[in-house]
């Protein structure tokens, strides 16, 4: 067969293969449909494996790479079980034409929790400087009122922190939370909603606005005093397969200084240092390695992301420095030993962190 031939028939293969894709998502969303009548949970971990053992046995039947049929059925699998949670999120509709007001709407994550609550049939208004006033848009939050079954805090961390504070003035009925990444320029607004007997709770999505898929994603609730209000707030997301946090917002931000502060310092150091490394730097563009690739991958997010975010989540977190310390008392140990040829010292520090990655799991 000539190559002209061959590209045709591996076409008709593809398409055969859409085709079949189609199928399954079709079956699947049949399965989603019977586990909510039964009152089954989305996910089942023991019918995973058998998917994938048996894609694995299979494909050393046929002759083809075991890890190339697992990673396309994993693919296959994460994509099923978005489209069930998705659709079980649509099937409860929680909403049931309740009014939700976004502050902050328009950005990423605000963005987010828009199509969250739109999906849930609920009548969502979006409040943000980036709108045109119009029906269901606001560019000032103020003027779409507090009349809301619920009001989401989603803007900048300083501007969240005065917008708390001003709805504690207005006292609204209904249930407030912000989603702000740090907690401490949020605490004083959030403790006046509940001296002013609001209905408030803090939130913290720990995954970003592209996430499709909830199940292994984290969600962390600090409780500021209102019991009621956070599992209003978990209610919510009960249709999800999202992972619920409950934590304090003292230990939230000192946790989230090693999280997130830490994680992007390490990010920000390491594409850094690739961007002022002379004339090395037209050459390392053209590098690759899979440790150095999968760094790259990482820090190019990083460095693509909202910089005054990311400043913010540096600066107004009170427990910020040590971490930043911690790193930079790593690296200088890194260089002693090197510099000094300590092998022993060396090989203690990658067991020290094999021993860190194991207790993990």
């Amino acid at each position: 067969m000539s190559l002209d031939e061959l590209r045709l028939k591996l076409s008709a293969v593809d398409r055969q293969i859409v085709e079949l894709i189609a199928d399954r998502q079709r079956i699947v969303g049949e399965i989603g449909r019977n586990k909510r009548t039964d009152g089954a949970a989305t996910r089942d971990y023991a019918r995973e494996k058998d998917v994938l053992d048996m894609g694995r046995a299979q494909a050393v039947e046929l002759g083809l790479d075991p890890g190339l049929a697992e990673n396309i059925l994993r693919q296959l699998i994460m994509t099923s079980l978005a489209s069930q949670e998705r659709d079980r999120v649509i099937a409860e509709g929680k909403g049931d034409g309740q009014r939700v007001l976004i502050i902050g709407g328009a950005g990423k994550m605000g963005g987010w929790f828009v199509e969250f609550f739109a999906s849930q049939a609920y009548a969502t208004i979006v409040a943000d400087p980036g709108v045109e006033d119009g029906p269901g848009r606001h560019r000032n939050w103020t003027d779409a009122g507090v009349d809301f079954d619920v009001i989401v805090v989603a803007a900048p961390l300083a501007v969240s922190g005065r917008i708390l504070a001003q709805l504690a003035v207005l006292k609204p009925r209904g249930l407030v939370f912000d989603i702000g990444s740090l907690k401490s320029p949020l605490i004083d607004g959030l403790q006046e909603l509940r001296a002013a007997g609001c209905k408030v709770t803090s939130l913290h999505p720990m995954y970003g606005p592209d996430t499709r898929l909830l199940s292994g994603r984290h969600l962390i609730f600090c409780d500021v005093g209102c019991g009621e209000a956070t599992q209003a707030a978990k209610e919510m997301f009960s249709a999800t397969m999202v992972e619920k946090i409950d934590m304090s917002l003292e230990d939230h931000d000192r946790m989230i200084a090693y999280v997130l502060g830490l994680s992007h310092a390490l990010n920000i150091a390491f594409f850094t240092a690739l961007a002022e490394s002379g004339e090395a730097v037209p050459i390392l563009a053209k590098m690759s390695s899979t440790t150095f690739d999968s760094q790259l991958l990482v820090s190019k997010a990083v460095a693509q992301d909202n910089p005054h975010l990311y400043y913010e989540i540096q600066h107004l977190n009170k427990f910020g420095l040590g971490p930043l310390d911690a790193l930079i008392e790593a690296a200088s140990r890194i260089r002693e030993l090197v510099a000094t040829g300590d092998e022993e010292g060396f090989v203690k520090l990658m067991d020290k962190g094999r021993d860190y990655f194991s207790m993990r799991g």
